[in-house]
């Protein structure tokens, strides 16, 4: 029946795609399919992007063909080259993510918002005993190499089982069940791996807030998130360091410990951080 076009428009919208299949035998499970294929489910959904990627390749390529021809577009002369190496692989079922691109290609690619070209997670659903010597995960892990795309295995049984439990009996299921933590833990820190991202922390006394930012941002960029007052009127940054933060029991033992740092504009955050922003405007 297709995805349809509204959904495929909110995935456009997306930074990243999570596949999540089925890794698990249960009977008591019924599968639309008849049988439990992780690889057949995620190319089936993976015909329909590349099949609406496709439509849109297409069009571009008809509209920048024209332009081309005019021999003064530029521009429209490389889309025309780009354009048709996106079809070749699509055609072939392949996702544009996994052909290569110089980052001016990328620049030109961006605004067709190709589903395909989306960084793609893969997330199989496991049994409580299949997260070892599990063929169905293996396989996922096998062709998510060739995808160039993380795999992370979670049960979702044990993630619903565990929802309502408080810390402790939360922690003693873990440890009953020979896990170490929760397998949405893992999923969070592989998705902010996927799409390069980090936190960093603002510690007052009433409350302590997580921020997210990219890798490689520096301080002033860090402090716009907050608002955008806070990057203008940039000054400097006192920082410290999570495992500091922690070790010294808050942001007064550290500082009595000599572990406070006064970053300027250049400084690139690192993940963890536990900043305080001085500015002016």
């Amino acid at each position: 029946e297709g995805l349809g076009n509204q959904f495929l428009a909110h995935i456009r919208e997306t930074d990243a795609i999570v596949n999540v299949v089925r890794c698990f035998e249960d009977e008591n499970v019924i599968h639309v399919a008849g049988k439990v294929d992780p690889i057949s489910d995620i190319e089936v959904i993976q015909t329909e992007l590349c099949l609406a990627d496709l439509g849109t390749v297409d069009k571009s390529l008809q509209r920048y063909t024209k332009a081309a021809k005019s021999g003064n577009d530029k521009e429209a002369t490389k889309l025309v080259q780009l354009l048709t190496k996106c079809q070749a692989a699509l055609n072939e079922g392949k996702p544009v993510r996994t052909l290569e691109f110089s980052q001016e290609e990328q620049v030109l690619l961006k605004p067709l918002c190709l589903i395909t070209a989306k960084r793609a997670m893969f997330v199989g659903n496991v049994s409580e005993d299949g997260f070892e010597n599990n063929p169905y995960l293996e396989r996922l892990k096998e062709y998510a190499a060739t995808q160039n795309a993380p795999v992370v295995a979670i049960c979702a049984k044990m993630e619903a089982d565990m929802a309502d439990m408080s810390d402790e009996d939360r922690a003693l299921f873990l440890a009953e069940m020979g896990q170490d933590e929760p397998g949405l833990n893992r999923l969070i820190r592989a998705a902010f791996k996927l799409l390069g991202l980090q936190t960093y922390f603002t510690a007052g006394v009433k409350e302590v807030r997580a921020w997210t930012i990219h890798i490689g941002d520096t301080a002033p960029q860090a402090a716009g998130v907050i608002h955008g007052d806070f990057e203008r009127g940039f000054i400097r940054a006192q920082t410290i360091a999570f495992d500091d933060f922690i070790a010294n029991q808050g942001e007064q033992g550290a500082k009595d410990a000599g572990k406070m740092r006064s970053e300027g504009k250049e400084y690139v955050v690192k993940d963890g951080d536990v900043m305080n922003f001085l500015f002016n405007v």
